[in-house]
């Protein structure tokens, strides 16, 4: 780990990391590895054809996690990454990842992540990915992450994406195929703010019998920053999804929230709900009797809301 102020304040944020962690880990800085290390069950290895990792987690690994924090702390970087899971049958692994950009300078920082995740027979994973910006600068802080899923048969897959704060622009791109049995909780939470964008497109192909996937987001969108969400579930043999968005907008931001489902087979049932809502008044007088100020009020619902 290092000892950079920088480095550490970021690392703290999207991975909750403050010293060494345990088990396996990759730390990406300014477009270079600078820490990793391997454990007897869950193998990292850098690609030999392009920039990124691989990263093996054995048949029958339990209780166990791997670390892959991505940091930016230049101006002008512009890195791209691929990182391949293999998680192999009959595991339950946390993998916990996230990108920090510092931008200190007038050019755009900007990290685009390639995820493809590749979940065995009766495996069990939970990612936790976290995206933050900070820096005086006046350059632009980019993430553009890709993520695709591919589930066998009985696995379980938990995903949690958290934009906290300070990204000017984020594209997040999913796409998910279940196998028979196979169950995704994916899980959106995302503020912006200032003149900040951000769009997610997803789309989650039910594929096999007994398939089910649930599909969460979460936003708060202020000042005059934009939001797009277009959710895609796509029922393909008897499966069930759900798909929900809320949003609470403020100020001259702008929200849309398209959620999409398709039924290409005749058990499939698939439900969606969309709502976009200001703060509830009655929320706020009762928090300001308790002597908060409006803004105070404010900041607790929001924080209970994207908790």
């Amino acid at each position: 780990m290092t000892n950079n102020k920088i480095d550490k304040d970021l690392l703290s944020a999207v991975a909750d990391l403050h010293d060494v962690p345990m088990g396996a880990y990759n730390i990406r800085k300014d477009g270079e590895g600078v820490a990793r290390q391997s454990t007897e069950n869950i193998i990292i290895e850098p690609k030999k054809d392009k920039p990124g990792i691989d990263i093996i987690v054995k048949a029958g690994t339990k209780n166990q996690s791997v670390h892959i924090p991505v940091i930016v702390t230049k101006s002008g970087v512009n890195d791209l990454t691929y990182n391949d899971f293999y998680i192999e049958d009959d595991c339950d692994v946390l993998i916990v990842a996230g990108c920090g950009i510092h931008n200190s300078g007038s050019d755009k920082s900007e990290h685009d992540g390639i995820h493809s995740f590749h979940i065995g027979k009766n495996s069990r994973i939970k990612y936790v990915e976290k995206h933050y910006g900070q820096g005086e600068g006046t350059g632009e802080r980019v993430l553009n992450p890709e993520t695709i899923i591919e589930m066998d048969e009985n696995s379980y897959c938990e995903m949690e994406m958290i934009q906290i704060k300070g990204v000017d622009s984020t594209k997040r791109e999913t796409t998910a195929h279940l196998k028979a049995g196979a169950k995704l909780l994916m899980m959106e939470k995302l503020m912006t703010h200032g003149k900040q964008y951000a769009r997610s497109d997803m789309e989650i192909n039910l594929d096999g019998v007994g398939a089910s996937a649930q599909i969460i987001s979460r936003s708060v969108a202020k000042d005059e920053s934009e939001q797009i969400f277009y959710p895609r579930a796509v029922g393909n043999a008897a499966c069930r999804a759900h798909v929900q968005c809320d949003s609470i907008i403020m100020d001259n931001a702008r929200i849309r929230s398209i959620p999409e489902i398709a039924a290409n087979h005749y058990d499939a049932q698939i439900v969606h709900e969309a709502a976009i809502g200001r703060i509830n008044n009655d929320q706020l007088i009762k928090l300001q009797t308790f002597g908060m100020s409006e803004e105070e009020a404010e900041e607790i619902i929001i924080q209970g809301f994207l908790k």
